[in-house]
């Protein structure tokens, strides 16, 4: 049998996405949807027979020649290795394009998208911030039924309720085998690395549910066989990557510098909703609710009146933190306007954390390596969160 773990790798680099046209080629007629960060209700989509595949950018893997000058210097590194990647054909095997309201730099892209492929089907979608299921819910599956409707005209198959159950039943399987995943890494991190965690999770982006529920499998047996062998690490929680991802080299870095990841918010759409979807008479409502009730705190989603950092101080108790990573992508708003709020709290709570930035396409990890092993040698010699 395969290595499970070079599987998720070649899948995670395949930026010519040849198993999406490999998909394709064994669906006759059904579409490959790529989604931007963060979130969009993959439920949604596996209904209608699509592929929903998450696209990062091109990462440290290719060279950012023609896309530079579709946008300004002081914005993220995601959009110009996305556009790069669209206007070398890397991207040709897909039939639709969602953009989800992460930031004003994705609602940018998703207008030059529709400017520059004018063949491919393009949508927008607006996630509410109202989570009044009278006002933001009824916003939202409005929201769902007009992008239902694209994929739809594009020849996706008719949505029905009887499909997007069993979808909502698949997707529930494969979170519920995260949720295992995020357990064995909080509570034994040995036999799960946190950038073998990082592939095995992003691997899923690219799967269906029920593709990525057999690989998680696969994998869990694999760690599971692992012989004890504890680390004499500080662990910590890394917060800021939920939109462009820092390269896999990096998160092996931290892991060198000796951190024990925890926990984490890379890729963070896949575990954006906390907790299964409850599967009702009507689906769609039970999409709808998901996101209003079970959102997963972030820099992009209001909190409303809840003190900010909450949430990040609940996650450190839960995972027995010692301390806290910020990682984010230089000229990140979202990321870079909540963290002084966030550190704030931290500070309040006694907790240490550092923080670091990056691009996707970062080389250099010698910095970073010094700064967290100093990080780490502190919190242990010093102690960590109270």
């Amino acid at each position: 049998m395969s290595d499970p773990l070079q599987r998720a790798r070649e899948l995670v680099e395949d930026l010519e996405f040849r198993h999406v046209a490999a998909w394709k080629a064994a669906h006759r007629g059904a579409l490959a949807v790529g989604c931007l960060p963060i979130y969009v209700p993959r439920p949604l989509f596996e209904a209608m027979g699509c592929l929903p595949v998450s696209i990062f950018g091109g990462g440290d893997q290719i060279d950012v020649v023609r896309g530079d000058s579709f946008f300004q210097s002081y914005i993220c590194h995601l959009p110009r290795s996305t556009m790069e990647l669209g206007l070398r054909g890397s991207l040709d095997a897909f039939d639709a394009f969602v953009f989800p309201s992460t930031c004003d730099v994705i609602r940018n892209l998703s207008g030059m998208w529709k400017l520059r492929f004018p063949q491919k089907a393009v949508a927008y979608l607006d996630l509410p911030q109202s989570f009044d299921p009278r006002t933001g819910g009824r916003f939202y599956r409005e929201e769902l039924l007009r992008i239902a409707a694209m994929l739809e005209e594009r020849g996706a198959r008719k949505l029905t309720p009887d499909g997007l159950r069993a979808a909502i039943e698949r997707e529930n399987t494969r979170k519920a085998l995260l949720d295992e995943l995020s357990a064995m890494r909080r509570d034994e991190p040995w036999r799960v690395r946190a950038s073998e965690a990082y592939l095995a999770t992003r691997a899923g982006t690219l799967l269906t549910a029920e593709d990525h529920a057999a690989l998680l499998r696969d994998l869990l047996g694999v760690f599971r066989e692992r012989p004890a062998k504890p680390y004499d690490n500080a662990r910590v929680v890394v917060v800021g990557s939920f939109c462009e991802q820092p390269p896999w080299g990096l998160v092996r870095t931290l892991e060198q510098a000796g951190c024990d990841i925890v926990s984490d918010d890379f890729h963070l759409g896949l575990c954006a909703i906390r907790g299964p979807i409850e599967v009702v008479d009507d689906p769609m409502q039970a999409l709808v609710d998901a996101f209003l009730r079970q959102g997963t705190p972030t820099a992009c989603r209001y909190v409303g009146d809840a003190p900010k950092g909450e949430a990040l101080l609940q996650q450190i108790r839960t995972d027995r933190a010692d301390g806290v990573v910020f990682l984010a992508a230089s000229f990140c708003d979202p990321a870079l306007l909540d963290q002084p709020m966030l550190e704030r709290a931290l500070d309040d709570a006694g907790v240490p954390h550092t923080s670091v930035k990056f691009a996707e396409n970062t080389a250099q990890f010698q910095p970073v390596r010094e700064q967290a092993g100093a990080f780490s040698d502190s919190l242990k010699l010093w102690g960590g969160a109270r």
